[in-house]
Order: structure tokens, then sequence, then C-alpha cells
């Protein structure tokens, strides 16, 4: 896959009141993560899928959907967010917002409505690449652009064929899952000790990111080290409860665990809290002894590396990914440009314990961060 980098020189993070400035019809944002590091974050209240939407903006605008995954998925969650806030940059563009609650059904559902509603242009971060791909053909098949992000989606996952080529019709506005993966696995080949047993959490099946990264650890990690056990593999659909929970279980096995490699932060957490009170897990110091990687860099993670629990990440950086939706989406909207030629990645860079300082500070500025550290209510 061909990858137009661009690097995000600085992080952006404006907190969304509400989207009343460019029309939206969305409830006010809830705080970007729990206090727990296992909890999920919210979403802010999602448009009801089934509500009457008009067939043209009353003001005139465009009408734009912007579809994530799920409202309890705390990366899901932080570009919503970015979402809402960059909408409102934009006095033209009404953004309604909907919640898939991690429901392939119910966010195809909303991809078929959006059809009805004849939508100007639909923005949708999918679960199952594989799933949703169809219901994203009718709504390229009724004329309506798409642009597809976090994850992107390829025409393979419509048709079944070996094409990593982007769904045709639609754009994309993602990150490379295997370069995100990569930045900790170059890292933890020579971290990780010899004979290791590890343990793997996944996001969804057949997701695009998860997939991915997974790839990134077996091409820059596994593939190397032979001598590594996987212990124990499954998904945890992104969810910290969920891996919390099987964590809870494989360390039950009596086999202590090395190193926890996770798709996302979100995950990573959820694993970390199952075994904060376990003595087989910390020194009489509290220092861990054991290792955790992640993906996403949020707020969550990052004060997770700062604790010294999450031992490093990859920044997938929301407000960049919401910067380039919106602004491809008015692009597109305008005749300025076609949607297909829409493709746009953002890079990985690593936050380890050296660098962490500077993505706390851009936290703590967007109010994400509290004063005292902790993560905002």
């Amino acid at each position: 896959m061909k990858l137009k980098k661009v690097t995000a020189l600085a992080l952006t993070f404006v907190m969304a009141l509400s989207v009343a400035a460019c029309g939206g019809k969305t409830e006010e944002p809830a705080a970007p993560a729990d206090t727990a590091p296992a909890a999920d974050a919210e979403a802010p209240a999602d448009t009801d899928a089934d509500a009457e939407a008009p067939a043209t903006d009353a003001s005139g605008n465009y009408r734009v959907a912007f579809i994530a995954r799920a409202s309890a998925d705390t990366f899901a969650a932080w570009l919503t967010r970015e979402m809402l806030s960059e909408a409102e940059k934009y006095s033209d563009i009404t953004l309604d917002y909907f919640s898939g609650d991690a429901d392939d059904n119910k966010l195809n559902g909303i991809l078929e409505d959006c059809v009805t509603k004849e939508y100007d242009l639909v923005i949708v971060q999918v679960n199952n690449n594989a799933a949703s791909a169809p219901y994203i053909k009718q709504v390229v098949d009724a004329g309506i652009p798409v642009i597809t992000t976090n994850p992107a989606v390829h025409q393979g996952d419509l048709d079944g064929a070996d094409d990593d080529s982007i769904l045709a019709g639609t754009g994309t506005v993602d990150a490379d899952p295997i370069e995100q993966a990569a930045v900790s696995a170059k890292i933890a080949v020579e971290e990780i000790p010899e004979n290791a047993n590890v343990v793997v959490l996944m996001g969804p099946s057949n997701n695009f990111h998860s997939d991915g990264r997974r790839e990134g650890w077996e091409q820059e990690f596994f593939s190397k080290r032979p001598d590594v056990k996987i212990l124990y593999e499954d998904f945890a659909n992104w969810n910290s409860d969920e891996a919390l929970n099987l964590m809870s279980t494989w360390i039950q096995g009596g086999t202590k665990i090395d190193a926890i490699i996770s798709m996302n932060d979100n995950m990573a957490a959820g694993a970390i809290e199952a075994i904060r009170n376990n003595s087989d897990y910390f020194d009489a110091d509290g220092k861990p002894t054991f290792l955790a990687y992640g993906v996403d860099g949020n707020a969550q993670g990052c004060l997770l590396v700062k604790e010294g629990v999450l031992t490093r990440t990859a920044l997938q950086d929301a407000s960049l990914l919401a910067e380039q939706c919106m602004a491809n989406a008015e692009s597109v909207l305008h005749g300025e440009k076609a949607v297909t030629d829409v493709e746009f990645y953002v890079e990985a860079p690593e936050i380890n314990a050296d660098t962490v300082q500077q993505y706390i500070d851009m936290y703590t500025e967007a109010g994400e961060i509290s004063a005292d550290g902790s993560l905002a209510e």
C-alpha cells in the first residue's frame, strides 16, 4: 500500500462544547475518559438514527453525517470530540453525529439511513471492514461521497480479493497500522527478555487497524524472536473491561506473563488494571516486573506511560484525523476535489518515558488531564 505520509508537527486539542455554530445536532460531549484506567470513555450522545432528518438543511448548509464505531470506545470518543470541534470552523456545513455502538448491524443501518435522508457526504469509522463494505458501497452507489477513517475500507473488504486499494468510489483519512505497531515492536525485539511469555490483545475481528497492527508485530517482533511464547491471544474489541476480564482469567493459569502486547492503549489499560494488586507483577518498590505496549497515545495511555506501567505507545492523532476529514469534506462538497483523491495518512510518533511529558502538557492544556495529573472528569 502506497502511503502519503504527513507528520503532525503539533497537536491541537480543543474540547467540543456544541456544534451550534455549524448547525450540528448533538448533545454536549462527555468527559474524554473515565477516571479509572480500566474504564471506557463516553462520546457525545449520538443523534437518533431513527429520527427524521430534513431533506435539506434549513440554513442551506451541506449536510454531513459522521458515524463513529462506538460511543464507549476511548479512541472513537476522542475522534468524535475532535470532529465536533473541527466542524465548528465550517459555517456552511451541518455535522450530524451517530454511534454504531460497536454493533455492525446498527452501524450498517445508519449507513442505509444516510441514503434515505440524502446526506451530502458521509464520514464513517467502521468496526468490521468486511461487514460494512457492502453498505458503504450502497452509499457510494446512491451518489453520496464517502470518506472512511480509522480505519480505511479497501476493495478486498468488499469482494474478498487480495486487493488493498481503497474501496472504489471512496476516499480515506487514516494511519498505517503496520507502522503504528512497528514503533514499539522494533524496540521490543531488544527489550523483551529471552524466552518470555507474552499475551496479545486484539481489537474487533476483521478490523483493518487491529489486523494491521498484529501484522506489524509479526513482521517486526515475532518473526525475529522465535524464543518468545504467545501464552494467550484473544479479542477484547478495543474495550478495557473485556481486556481486564481476559487478563484476570489468564493470570489464574499461574504462568508469569512477561509482556502485554495490545493493539490499543485502552485494552492495555484494562490488562494492567487486572494485575495492579498482584505482587507477582510488581516488586517491593512498586516497580512493574512486566512490559506493556499499546497504540493511540491518548490521555489515558500517556498517564500510564508516565506512571511507568505502559512501556511505550504510538500516537494516533485524532485531532489531525478530524482536521483532515473536515477539510477534505469541504473540498469535495465544493467540487474542488474528487472524493477518490482523498488519501491522507498520519504518522505515529513514539511516546515513551522520555517524551511523554510533552503530550501530557498538551492534554492538560486541552482539559483532558486535570492539573492534579488525573484524567479529567
